[in-house]
């Protein structure tokens, strides 16, 4: 698509913007899903369920995902929905009302920016930003054009864990004296692959966007985009984002740390993967830090109690420990809690007692988008669970560690944030360079 051609597509998108949309009580909201891919299809399937939603369009570059997608929406009892190659067409299209993002990361800011500017609000999958530049400029532009914009941490919206983490701000285990997050998500090697033509159907000038263009590579494609510098952040902003979240939130949700220091490697596999397999990371708020794990090779969990000598045996039928792999656990001046998809539990004192816990189940992206919805109608932004001014620090601690793991040294924050004169640091605050016209 041309420079010219995107800018007939927002021809009157300020004005748009200006215009905050009502709705009645009985209307629907006319969605669009940007990204037909694993999680948009799940995207799909979620809003053809809301009462609140009409599924109005279906965005991809791959024709073959728009055509499962459609076949997908009329299997949910969805009508036909508009379909479109480029995100800018659904951003012009006036019988679009909100959309909602499932690209790669390397998109999310683009997406949403542009998204604003022609006055939709945006639904967009996490991290909320490629890089730490793309989410201050997301922030910025959604306060310009008073858009609601809301970040996939469906965790936030997760009863259980909202009751989890209101007992900590409540004082269950004491002071926090730290919050550490567990991405142990097994991931097999993903091999070599040659460059090839590209797919039929496929636009892969506008897969790549603001990435440098580079050949087509199946590995760069589908989901493993992941694991390359050009388009991913690794597992720590993949997976790990969601619990990165929660232990900022267990912990008052805090800005910017003082400091932060990562190490780890690619192990055990020889492949064409960039990104670390696995990764050890730091942030020091003062009297209080952050840990972050990442372990995609085989390994156990952590979490479980420690019997100290002449403590009490459990309780007969007592509930196994969680043990968690994907989670969080937080540590106080009097307990501990353990957390993840199973529930929480809550131990305090020096046998480490079983006081208190919840065991459910559910994802929470349901909750999470009909809180999106609700937003969108009262228009405030605070009522959003994990809006873009609170989502784009948790995705900017995994920035952070990835700047320290990549440039092999510590890195001490000035604000901004910056690094002082750490000009090797401030580099990787943003790409070296955009591929025009898809420019942050």
């Amino acid at each position: 698509m041309s420079h010219s051609t995107s800018r007939r597509f927002f021809l009157g998108a300020a004005t748009a913007a200006a215009a905050a949309r009502v709705w009645g009580a009985n209307d629907k909201i006319n969605t669009a899903i940007i990204g037909l891919g694993g999680r948009g299809t799940n995207h799909l399937n979620v809003y053809s369920r809301l009462e609140d939603a009409r599924v109005a369009g279906l965005c991809d570059i791959d024709q073959s995902a728009r055509e499962k997608a459609q076949a997908t929406l009329a299997k949910n009892g969805g009508g036909k929905a508009k379909e479109f190659e480029d995100m800018r067409q659904a951003f012009a299209d006036p019988g679009i009302d909100v959309v909602s993002v499932a690209t790669p990361n390397h998109w999310h800011a683009l997406a949403t920016i542009w998204a604003c500017q022609a006055g939709k609000d945006v639904y967009c999958e996490k991290p909320a930003c490629y890089n730490i530049h793309e989410g201050r400029r997301m922030l910025e532009v959604a306060r310009q054009t008073n858009r609601m914009v809301q970040v996939g941490s469906q965790l936030k919206s997760q009863p259980y864990r909202i009751h989890a983490i209101q007992s900590l701000h409540d004082g269950i285990i004491g002071k926090i004296y730290l919050a550490k997050g567990l991405c142990f998500k097994r991931r097999v090697s993903i091999g070599h692959k040659a460059d090839s033509p590209v797919p039929p159907g496929v636009n892969w000038d506008l897969f790549l966007g603001p990435a440098p263009l580079r050949p087509f590579n199946e590995l760069r494609f589908k989901y493993n985009w992941h694991w390359f510098w050009d388009t991913g952040n690794g597992d720590i902003g993949n997976q790990g984002v969601h619990e990165m979240g929660v232990c900022r939130w267990g912990l008052g949700d805090p800005e910017w740390p003082r400091s932060a220091v990562s190490t780890g490697g690619k192990y055990a596999y020889e492949d064409d993967q960039e990104t670390p397999n696995t990764q050890l990371a730091s942030f020091d708020y003062g009297g209080r830090e952050v840990v972050f794990e990442v372990r995609g090779l085989l390994t156990g969990g952590e979490g479980v109690p420690v019997r100290r000598r002449n403590a009490p045996a459990p309780a007969p039928g007592a509930a196994p420990p969680l043990n968690p792999q994907i989670g969080n656990l937080f540590y106080g001046t009097e307990g501990w809690m353990a957390m993840d998809t199973n529930g929480y539990q809550v131990y305090k004192g020096e046998g480490s007692e079983l006081i208190a816990e919840e065991r459910v189940a559910g994802d929470g992206t349901r909750d999470h988008m009909e809180n999106f919805l609700a937003a969108c109608r009262s228009r405030n932004h605070k009522e959003l669970h994990d809006e873009i001014g609170n989502a784009w620090l948790s995705a900017s601690l995994c920035h952070l560690a990835n700047i320290s793991y990549r440039t092999g040294h510590k890195l001490e924050l000035a604000p901004g944030p910056s690094f002082g004169k750490d000009t090797e640091a401030n580099r990787m605050l943003t790409r070296p360079e955009y591929r025009k016209p898809y420019v942050v």
